[in-house]
């Protein structure tokens, strides 16, 4: 059954890109920036899908049918997200992806696994109720009823003719909202409880196109409200919340001490890097939407490596970790590789983003944010060289390294297809594509 959803999922999927920009039962648009994050979730759905195999091979029937049967509801709740064209619509989708990620985040059925799921329906309800709330607000702005509606098309109009306070207030609600699923300060730490616990294919799905959703939903209120008064405002709130996002990732990840967790803070420095990039401005419009592809990628195929990492070495503790390279060659490689991709350090298409983002800094004046930035980003870099070059090549503090359960080095080719998307992309960057993040980024302001 899963094996014929992702076949339908890849048949949509093209069939979207047939028909680009159309409109399907007046609730959803094919437009170009949901296409491109549903083509990438139906990659990642082919990768999580095959590595849920691996990792339920040992699972009772019912466990396998519970964790699929949410993961397919979790893959549609994302698809109707990417393409609704209204913000109540992408609410309840949005909704829906968290009762999903509850029922995968409590797979393994601990007591870990039982609080970190009822932190993340906590806090992502209260995160959705503020959002609803910025909807609400929206809506009371609104005097003709025929737009009550609040498709995305009538909040441009809507937009126009508001008070710009309220404008802030909408968008201050919204964005806080939808920052506990793009995993942004001050709503990070759900995100970063659930990464740890759920099961490593999840944690790659949570890290990569869950919070493209939540990224998704804030550009698309910050797109319409662009051409108004509180543009200078909104840009500001992002990069407040960047900022904060990679100061904070970059602290934890210097005391990381679980390889999960790690990522997961990884993950929010990597968003807090979009949300810089968007609140500059410029080319950092591409650079953003152009990052949010290539860490979809890479950090999907690095959650893929940890949960092969745990198999061998019997355990997630960094102090416990060790000799991979030795124990599993195959997916100290691609572990390797991966942290070249997640650094940004050549040939990693990263660095093209990031030198992008960088650029469009210098462009704008803002000295400050680009001396900042990069100073965290040279502590980023530190903490994951040493963490991951430990896991590698040092032995584990205090105890002998073993190889707990082999691996079959084929599954790692996954990881190296990933990376390899992110290489080239450094290089080459298609037309198609190339122009396709244009086209997204073409009605914001210059």
């Amino acid at each position: 059954m899963t094996i014929i959803f992702v076949i339908v999922h890849i048949g949509f999927t093209i069939f979207c890109w047939y028909n680009i920009d159309a409109t399907i039962i007046d609730y959803f648009t094919l437009d170009r920036i949901g296409v491109l994050l549903l083509t990438i979730l139906s990659v990642l759905t082919v990768t999580t899908v095959y590595h849920g195999f691996i990792y339920l091979e040992k699972d009772p029937p019912r466990t396998f049918a519970i964790y699929h049967t949410a993961l397919i509801a979790l893959v549609t709740a994302m698809s109707g997200a990417y393409l609704a064209n209204g913000m109540t619509i992408v609410w309840i989708f949005v909704e829906a992806t968290t009762l999903a990620v509850a029922a995968l985040i409590y797979h393994d059925r601990t007591a870990l696994s039982l609080e970190a799921t009822w932190k993340y329906v906590f806090v992502c309800s209260v995160g959705i109720a503020l959002a609803y709330l910025g909807i609400l607000f929206l809506g009371f702005t609104v005097h003709d009823a025929r737009l009550l509606h609040l498709s995305f098309a009538s909040v441009t109009d809507i937009a126009r003719l508001a008070n710009p306070l309220y404008l802030k207030i909408a968008f201050v609600f919204v964005f806080v909202g939808y920052s506990t699923k793009m995993g942004l300060f001050p709503m990070h730490t759900v995100t970063v409880d659930a990464h740890t616990v759920a099961p490593p294919p999840i944690s790659a799905f949570i890290s990569t196109t869950l919070m493209n959703v939540g990224f998704l939903a804030i550009f698309r209120i910050y797109a319409l409200f662009s051409a108004t008064s509180v543009l200078s405002f909104m840009n500001h709130v992002l990069i407040l919340s960047g900022l904060l996002s990679l100061l904070v990732s970059a602290g934890y990840m210097l005391k990381a001490k679980h390889n999960k967790r790690m990522l997961a803070y990884s993950s929010m420095e990597n968003m807090g890097i979009v949300a810089i990039g968007l609140g500059v401005g410029g080319i950092g419009y591409y650079a953003a939407i152009f990052h949010i592809v290539l860490h979809s990628f890479t950090k999907a195929g690095l959650f893929y490596q940890i949960g092969q990492s745990y198999k061998v070495m019997g355990t997630y503790e960094l102090d416990k970790s060790g000799n991979y390279m030795n124990l599993y060659p195959a997916g100290a490689t691609t572990l390797l590789l991966g942290l070249l991709c997640i650094t940004a350090i050549p040939p990693s298409g990263m660095f093209i983003s990031e030198l992008l983002l960088l650029k469009s800094m210098v462009i704008q004046h803002y000295y400050f944010y680009l001396i900042v930035v990069s100073l965290i980003l040279c502590f980023v870099l530190y903490a994951l060289l040493t963490r991951v070059l430990h896991i590698v090549y040092s032995q584990p503090r205090g105890n002998e390294s073993k190889l707990h359960e082999p691996v079959n080095p084929w599954q790692t080719v996954s990881q190296f297809i990933l990376f390899g998307i992110v290489i080239f992309l450094c290089f080459v960057q298609p037309t198609v594509f190339r122009e396709l993040i244009e086209g997204i980024v073409s009605g914001l302001p210059k």
